[in-house]
């Protein structure tokens, strides 16, 4: 009886005895809560979160069940986006400065500051070799005394790393280190040919944070060649990466190769994006069987400048009664603008009245809107009113709002959307805002 009365004293202290995440964020006015997850391979488990407080510090307890590995600290959304990295081995306790504009500085943990101090260490190596480049010195002793710091700074940290999470960021960040002195041009494909060389995409270290994606984005958008346009620079440079990775789990190239997807549709590479798609991506999620993901990829192709609009017939709302018309047989128009927005959408009738002054000043047969209404039941009688200001649109009538098939086919999550059409009713352009269809036409 008195060893269980013991015991059930200790577990307590046993739980909440473990180590602690704590911080400043600053400024502290910026940030309101912190969360904190475990990452793993191809999840992310909420751990705990916290109120930053008002002089921006914060604390995490973490107890027994937090095992070590990779976690990842929120400060804002989207998540995705605000966030950094921290390695917690179980051993001791961490401590953090956060600053939107220096990023995070680890004032306690030996394995934390360690990584940090190998990336620094390795930065300033790096600008030196940069600096003798883009000073064009002839001194070949100089750069090979600087081949050599990388070099030995490399090992030293690995050696300082033994036994480590850490360690295996060290080690897949290695840089090849040429043996002798090497032109620029020379240098720079000795880079580009071994970038990948250390990255072991079956790491499930390496998989559990943001380094393979830091890596794969910096090598996508960072190694060019003047041999080739801008487009197929960002194909061959994928083709390299697809090829890095060839062995890695298909879940992780999923996620690897969406994220890159993602980039390119926000910086509107169409025809990177769909390379991706086409040339990876559908038949990974084809495998993990994510008919999801294959269905917004091909989405997103078929609404993709150059490709034909998605066909619907006009229809004005009244029951039973179609207008025979369909986008397919539109003529008399130079340009179509498709505009789908709604009659309760306080943006929509900002930005409509516009459209209708500024296509009212183009020549006759220079544009044609057809605009659909995406309306619930409910709203269709404000719609039919609201229309009567514009008798020179062809109106729509989008019946189920969200859930409407034309919107559904062109991929629409929010009003207003714009489209611009060529005569063939080609998709030519896909303006965020009217500003941006008026300086189209213009």
């Amino acid at each position: 009886m008195k060893s269980l009365l013991l015991l059930a004293l200790l577990i307590p202290s046993i739980l909440l005895g473990q180590h602690t995440i704590k911080g400043v964020f600053a400024p502290a006015a910026d940030y309101n809560i912190a969360l904190l997850y475990k990452v793993k391979p191809s999840i992310s488990e909420y751990v705990t979160s916290q109120e930053i407080q008002k002089d921006g510090s914060f604390t995490f307890q973490l107890d027994s069940t937090a095992t070590k590995g990779m976690y990842r600290l929120v400060y804002a959304v989207p998540q995705e986006d605000f966030n950094f990295d921290i390695i917690y081995n179980n051993k001791e306790d961490i401590e953090l400065k956060f600053n939107s504009e220096t990023g995070v500085k680890f004032l306690k943990s030996n394995e934390n500051k360690l990584l940090a101090s190998y990336h620094n260490s390795m930065a300033m190596v790096i600008q030196s070799i940069t600096n003798f480049y883009t000073s064009k010195s002839k001194d070949t002793t100089a750069l090979n005394a600087i081949f050599k710091t990388q070099k030995e700074t490399q090992l030293s940290f690995e050696k300082a790393a033994k036994n480590t999470i850490a360690l295996h960021f060290i080690k897949a960040n290695k840089p090849i280190v040429p043996t002798k002195a090497l032109t620029a041009t020379n240098y720079i494909a000795k880079l580009k040919a071994h970038y990948f060389d250390y990255v072991d995409f079956k790491n499930p270290i390496l998989q559990s944070s943001s380094f393979l994606e830091e890596k794969m984005l910096s090598y996508v958008f960072g190694i060019t060649s003047k041999d080739l346009d801008e487009v197929e620079n960002y194909k061959a440079n994928i083709d390299v990466l697809c090829e890095a990775m060839l062995d890695a789990p298909n879940e992780i190239k999923r996620l690897l190769l969406f994220d890159l997807w993602q980039e390119m549709v926000d910086l509107k590479q169409e025809a990177v994006a769909n390379y991706i798609s086409e040339t990876y991506l559908v038949a990974i999620a084809t495998v993990l069987k994510d008919e999801e993901l294959i269905k917004a990829l091909k989405l997103y192709r078929n609404i993709s400048n150059g490709n034909k609009a998605p066909n619907f017939t006009i229809t004005n709302g009244e029951k039973d009664k179609k207008i025979s018309t369909k986008l397919s047989e539109l003529s008399g128009a130079e340009n179509y603008v498709i505009v789908f927005w709604s009659s309760s959408c306080s943006h929509c009738l900002d930005e409509i009245p516009q459209l209708k002054s500024f296509t009212n000043q183009l020549e006759k047969g220079a544009v044609k809107v057809i605009a659909i209404g995406l309306e619930d039941e409910a709203e269709i009688e404000n719609w039919k009113n609201v229309i009567k200001d514009y008798p020179n649109f062809i109106h729509v009538y989008g019946k189920g709002k969200w859930e409407n098939k034309i919107g559904n086919a062109y991929g629409v999550v929010s009003t207003p959307t714009y489209f611009i059409l060529d005569k063939n009713k080609v998709i030519v352009d896909k303006p965020d805002h009217i500003e941006d269809l008026v300086a189209f036409f213009e």
